[in-house]
C-alpha cells in the first residue's frame, strides 16, 4: 500500500490538534513536547545501526524492558524508543536515561513520518503488541526497512474493529515483515485479517520473562513489614484501577473492614489508579468514604491508616511484592483488563472483574490453574476478599498456582530475540 497522499495531512491536522488539546485537559503533561509528535527534534548522528522500538505506554515499555536490555548488549546497535503517552515517556527516561534515544512517536501522517525517518534513519522497526499504523508500515516498506510486530496480541473485539476497515487493514498487515505473536488463537485472527501465514511465528508472551531481582525483593519485604505492622495485618492490592472501579473496590473493602474476624477486618488496602491524573480524585474518594489514607509519595506509613494510595510511578511491582492478595483492574469496567503476570510472579492469589478481552489467554491459563477468580459486583468482590483473607491455605494454594503458571510460560523472550536476530545479520 502506498503512503496516503500528503494533502490528507492538512485535512487531518486540525483533528489531530483537537485530540491533543482534549487529552491535555485531563493530563497537562500532554501540553509538553508537542513538536516531537510532529517529527521535530534533533538529528540523530551515529555510526551504529538504528533500531526503532515503539512502546505505547508504561505497560508495553515495562514488558519490553528485558528485550531492550538484551538489545543494548549489542554494541552495533543504537536504540530509539518512542512512546505515545507522557507516563510511558517518564518511565523510559527514569529507567534508561541517556542510554537510549527517546522521543514521542510521530503521528501517522506522511509529512510527519518523513521528518521522523530523516532524523533517525532506522534500519529496523519493532512495535509492541497491537500499535500498528498504516502509513508507518507503508513508508517502512517503501524504504526497505524490516518491520516486526513483537509480543503481538489481538482480542476478538479488536479483530472485529479491524475487520470493519478491511481495505485498509489487509495491506497494512501485508507490510509487516514478521509477526511474533503470543498464542495460536491471536495468530489465527491476524491471518484472517490478511497477515500472510508465512509471516507469523507464535513465540509466547514475553511478559512472562520478567525477573524479580534481589534489590526489588528486599524493598518489597521492607514495605510489607511496614504495611502489615510486622505481619499483624494482611495486605490487599487493587492495581491499575479505572474510573468506575474505585467505588466498587471501596464498597467491597468496607465490607471487609466490617467483618467479625480479626484477620479480615484488620486488612490494609493498597489502591493504585491506572492514570496519574486520577490520583488526587481517588484520594478524595477514599477520604469521603471515611477511610484514613496515606499517600505513597509521602514515603511514610501510619499503622492506623486503612489505605495506601499508590500515587507514584514505576512502583507497582514493588507494591505487588508487599501484598498478600491482588485485584487487577480495568476488568470491572469494559476496559479489557491489565497484566496478571506481575502479581503472578510474586505468587499472589488473583481476583479480577469479568472484562478480560485484552488478556484472555493469560486469564484462561490462570483460571484453569485455580489461581484467578473473577467477580462482577462489590458484593462478590468482598466475598472473595473475605474468603482469601480468612483462609491461609487457600491463599497459599492459589498463589502457588499463579507462580507456577508464570514459571511454566517463560521462554518467549529468547524466541523473540532469535526472530529479531534474523534481521540484524
Amino acid at each position: 500500500m502506498r503512503v496516503i497522499y500528503t494533502s490528507i495531512f492538512y485535512v487531518l491536522l486540525p483533528f489531530v490538534l483537537l485530540r491533543l488539546l482534549w487529552r491535555s485537559i485531563a493530563s497537562p503533561a500532554y501540553t509538553k513536547r508537542w513538536a516531537e509528535r510532529f517529527g521535530f527534534f534533533p538529528l540523530l548522528t551515529t555510526t551504529k545501526r538504528v533500531v526503532w522500538l515503539h512502546t505505547v505506554s508504561v505497560g508495553e515499555f515495562l514488558a519490553a524492558l528485558p528485550l531492550i536490555r538484551r538489545l543494548q548488549s549489542d554494541d552495533r546497535l543504537q536504540l530509539v524508543i518512542t512512546t505515545t503517552t507522557p507516563t510511558g515517556s517518564e518511565r523510559v527516561r527514569a529507567t534508561l536515561g541517556d542510554s537510549v534515544v527517546h522521543v514521542y512517536a510521530p503521528y501517522d501522517l506522511p509529512d510527519v513520518l518523513m521528518r521522523f525517518f530523516a532524523r533517525i534513519n532506522p534500519s529496523l522497526y519493532l512495535v509492541m503488541e497491537t500499535e500498528l499504523w498504516p502509513n508507518t508500515l507503508a513508508l517502512c516498506a517503501q524504504r526497505n526497512i524490516p518491520t516486526l510486530l513483537i509480543n503481538g496480541r489481538l482480542s476478538e473485539k479488536s479483530a472485529r474493529g479491524y475487520a470493519r476497515f478491511g481495505a485498509l487493514t489487509k495491506p497494512m498487515l501485508q507490510n509487516l515483515s514478521r509477526a511474533a505473536i503470543q498464542n495460536p488463537t491471536d495468530a489465527a485472527r491476524f491471518v484472517a485479517l490478511g497477515l500472510p501465514n508465512d509471516h507469523v511465528i507464535v513465540t509466547g508472551n514475553i511478559k512472562f520473562d520478567l525477573s524479580l531481582n534481589d534489590d526489588l525483593r528486599a524493598q518489597a519485604a521492607t514495605l510489607k513489614t511496614q504495611l502489615s505492622n510486622n505481619g499483624q495485618r494482611l495486605v490487599l492490592i487493587a492495581a491499575s484501577t479505572h474510573q468506575g472501579e474505585d467505588e466498587i473496590i471501596l464498597d467491597a473493602f468496607a465490607q471487609v473492614r466490617a467483618s467479625s474476624f480479626e484477620s479480615v477486618r484488620t486488612a490494609v488496602l493498597v489502591l493504585v489508579p491506572r492514570h496519574p491524573e486520577r490520583f488526587e480524585r481517588v484520594g478524595q474518594l477514599c477520604a469521603s468514604r471515611g477511610f484514613t489514607t496515606t499517600k505513597r509519595s509521602e514515603r511514610s506509613w501510619n499503622n492506623q491508616s486503612d489505605i495506601l494510595l499508590g500515587n507514584t510511578m514505576g512502583e507497582l511491582m514493588l507494591m505487588f511484592g508487599a501484598s498478600d492478595i491482588a485485584f487487577v483492574g480495568g476488568s470491572l469496567v469494559p476496559n479489557g483488563g491489565h497484566n496478571f503476570i506481575e502479581p503472578a510472579a510474586w505468587g499472589l492469589p488473583l481476583v479480577s472483574g469479568e472484562h478480560l478481552f485484552n488478556f484472555a489467554e493469560v486469564a484462561r491459563l490462570l483460571m484453569d490453574a485455580g489461581a484467578l477468580t473473577t467477580v462482577n459486583s462489590a458484593q462478590a468482590l468482598a466475598d472473595e476478599f473475605i474468603r482469601l483473607l480468612g483462609d491461609e491455605s487457600a491463599r497459599m494454594e492459589s498463589g502457588a498456582a499463579a507462580l507456577q503458571v508464570a514459571v511454566d510460560n517463560r521462554g518467549a523472550l529468547d524466541k523473540t530475540l532469535l526472530v529479531i536476530a534474523d534481521y540484524l545479520k
